[in-house]
């Protein structure tokens, strides 16, 4: 087992361990032999852990830090996507290779993988965990720590029975290309993006549709062409789902009781400009895209009278990246985007949701194509990871931003 001296903390601000599963805690068996949880002996790894002092800046009247935890080492392609599993970190990558690392520290747990082409993108719901992949399916593994094979595949998307229910009738089939139809349940080209949403998976893809997936089936219940060019990234909040698109549109979808979803708003973008991600809080009244020209826009999300949000409008234009901008996640009123400048962007949301600069982490040898922070505290901070086209993964320590540098300081002696 690895151990990092920069991540024993003091009891008060130990990293608390999330169970993998409520449920199946209680069915957990522990062994004192590590080898059980070792990944198998094929597999390579390298952690190389750093004891970097914090890196300091002043900007915009509050004081920022940063560490560099470690770099987490193993796939043999790009880092595609990022996603927490309970007590588990999951990095997919441009090979068939899911890596598990254990939290906190950092060890890798085992890993998993199937199917052709690579992964790009990754969501938990539950005991289970949905892969999307560019061959164009969706498959759906169980979690489970009772069992000897922790991330067991049970299913791929669209299912056989989905299949065998629709086949035969041609009004199920839709016209993909020329000459070529498909089932509407069916993606016809990579899935890009994954996003949970009561109850529902929703699927991006660059064959332009966003499909809607039942998780008590695993059944498609829905296909919307949804735009006029690739979905690139999805993000869900507030019984409204966004899809921003390489068209330069984020298209905002809700749904009235048991009906279809609908388009409830439209959010421009730059002319010839290409939304490669989206991010809304967890209140849904703030929603960001980030785009290939380097800018991130945000909209405040409106009510018409009710609770849920009927109308948008554009509160900020910040160039974030000299770059495009790959990769977004927000922590509370932060938040981090991802570069094809290798850089990540701290910011901070203020009053009417306009961003402030708060600092900038280096460290990727490639474009940063994915990130994920943890809602843990950590000595006045939040652990952010990152993953590259460096094939890296790397783990960072980020203090929320303060307006004396004394108590940044202190953040920085917690963690030491």
């Amino acid at each position: 087992m690895f151990h990092h001296p920069m991540m024993t903390l003091s009891e008060n601000k130990r990293l608390s361990v999330t169970p993998l599963l409520s449920a199946a805690s209680s069915a957990t068996t522990t062994s004192s032999d590590a080898s059980d949880d070792s990944p198998p002996a094929s597999a390579r790894f390298e952690i190389s852990y750093h004891q970097f002092p914090c890196t300091a800046h002043l900007l915009s009247g509050s004081f920022f830090s940063y560490r560099s935890l470690a770099v987490l080492s193993g796939h043999k392609g790009s880092i595609s996507c990022l996603s927490l599993c309970g007590e588990f970190i999951l990095s997919a990558s441009q090979g068939k290779d899911i890596i598990v690392w254990q939290q906190p520290d950092l060890r890798p747990f085992t890993k998993f993988g199937q199917g052709d082409g690579s992964v790009k993108a990754v969501v938990t719901v539950g005991n289970k965990v949905f892969t999307a992949h560019q061959d164009s399916r969706i498959r759906v593994w169980k979690v489970s720590r009772s069992s000897e094979n922790v991330f067991r595949l049970v299913d791929t998307l669209p299912t056989t029975k989905d299949y065998l229910g629709k086949f035969m009738k041609q009004s199920n089939y839709v016209q993909t290309r020329r000459h070529h139809k498909r089932l509407w349940i069916e993606h016809a080209d990579s899935i890009s993006c994954l996003a949970f949403y009561n109850g529902l998976v929703y699927s991006g893809s660059w064959d332009k549709t966003l499909k809607v997936w039942r998780v008590s089936d695993l059944k498609c219940v829905e296909s919307i062409k949804a735009h006029d060019d690739a979905i690139n990234g999805l993000a869900a909040s507030k019984g409204i789902v966004y899809s921003a698109s390489a068209d330069g549109k984020i298209k905002a979808w809700g749904k009235e009781g048991k009906s279809s979803h609908c388009l409830k708003g439209i959010l421009e973008g730059h002319k010839d400009v290409s939304f490669n991600s989206v991010v809304v809080s967890e209140d849904g009244r703030w929603v960001y895209g980030g785009g290939s020209d380097g800018f991130v826009m945000g909209w405040e999300g409106c009510t018409n009278g009710g609770d849920q949000i009927g109308s948008w409008k554009l509160v900020c234009e910040t160039k974030a990246h000299q770059m495009a901008v790959l990769s977004m996640c927000l922590m509370g009123e932060m938040l981090c985007s991802g570069s094809a400048d290798k850089s990540i962007g701290i910011w901070k949301r203020e009053a009417f949701g306009k961003l402030s600069k708060i600092g900038v982490i280096s460290g990727h040898e490639g474009p940063v194509k994915c990130l994920q922070a943890s809602p843990n505290c950590v000595g006045g901070g939040f652990m952010l990871y990152s993953g590259g086209l460096d094939k890296s993964l790397r783990v960072w320590w980020v203090s929320k931003p303060s307006t004396t540098q004394t108590s940044t300081e202190e953040k920085s002696v917690m963690l030491s």
